[in-house]
């Protein structure tokens, strides 16, 4: 049970490579927080170099074998805030899938029992088919969910099928919220050749291994690219190129997804973020 008073939380996001986690590791160390991360990928064990996991909660406890809903991660990552919360540290929710973060600290989602009848019939259609087929059964939740993610579109879909309409997040949820964004993502090449010495490679040899051909891409277009690589069917220049010009399009789609937010307050130095959320915990 959390307290009748709303806990105040704070949220570092932004596209992928813009600094958050080192903003939310600066935060935490000089306000007493914890870190929770808010990424559909840090959560899955086996790919911590890929997704750019740092130290903190809800990194790395997921089988990746099993997609895990937004709803799913909402719920564990709740509790998580109750636990930091009641031993007196600030909750500090870090990361760059806005659906995570909205459905954590906005609320909205709704219960609705996975159909696995109809997710084996959408999973034979492209993300164009399944968009166009979201716009007919509710536009407005087309508008917002990401047009490149098959899993999201289909639980969308499944989720308007049972309920008419996806609900849309709620500006005010259970917690007292300061959002804070960052907008730039920095060098994303280099980004990629770092962890290219730091393992990719072999995380994606040891995933492909263990998982269908399905599940695997649904993790994320460098996988197919990893993939080639591996195959020798691209070079490394190429799939240092290519990844990096797929997080670039990637941060482009995260940017627009947080600008719907007015709430956020987006920074550019470590100390503006840090005399905002000093602001924002003494009630001013």
């Amino acid at each position: 049970m959390l307290p009748t008073m709303r806990p105040k939380v704070i949220a570092v996001v932004g596209p992928t490579a813009s600094g958050k986690s080192a903003l939310g590791d600066f935060l935490a160390q000089k306000l007493r927080g914890e870190v929770i991360s808010a990424d559909s990928r840090q959560i899955y064990k086996g790919m911590k170099v890929i997704s750019r996991a740092e130290a903190g909660h809800m990194v790395g406890i997921a089988d990746p074998r099993r997609a895990m809903s937004a709803g799913a991660y909402a719920a564990l990552a709740a509790k998580k805030i109750t636990m930091i919360y009641h031993s007196k540290k600030i909750p500090i929710v870090v990361g760059g899938t806005g659906f995570y973060a909205e459905a954590l600290l906005r609320g909205g989602l709704p219960e609705v029992v996975p159909n696995k009848k109809l997710r084996a019939s959408l999973n034979k259609k492209t993300p164009v088919q399944l968009l166009a087929r979201l716009r007919q059964l509710d536009p407005k939740s087309a508008a917002r969910v990401d047009p490149h993610n098959t899993v999201r579109l289909i639980r969308a879909i499944e989720v308007a099928r049972a309920l008419g309409s996806v609900p849309a997040p709620q500006p005010h949820g259970r917690y007292k919220v300061l959002w804070l964004g960052l907008r730039e993502s920095r060098n994303l090449r280099a980004g990629v050749e770092a962890r290219l010495r730091r393992g990719i490679l072999a995380e994606a040899k040891k995933l492909r291994g263990a998982l269908p051909r399905r599940r695997y891409m649904e993790l994320g277009f460098e996988f197919d690219l990893l993939g080639d690589y591996i195959d020798k069917k691209i070079s490394k220049k190429e799939l240092i190129g290519k990844i990096a010009n797929g997080e670039r399009k990637y941060a482009k789609r995260q940017l627009r997804w947080f600008k719907r937010n007015k709430d956020i307050l987006w920074v550019k130095t470590k100390a503006e973020a840090l005399e905002l959320s000093k602001q924002f915990l003494s009630g001013r």
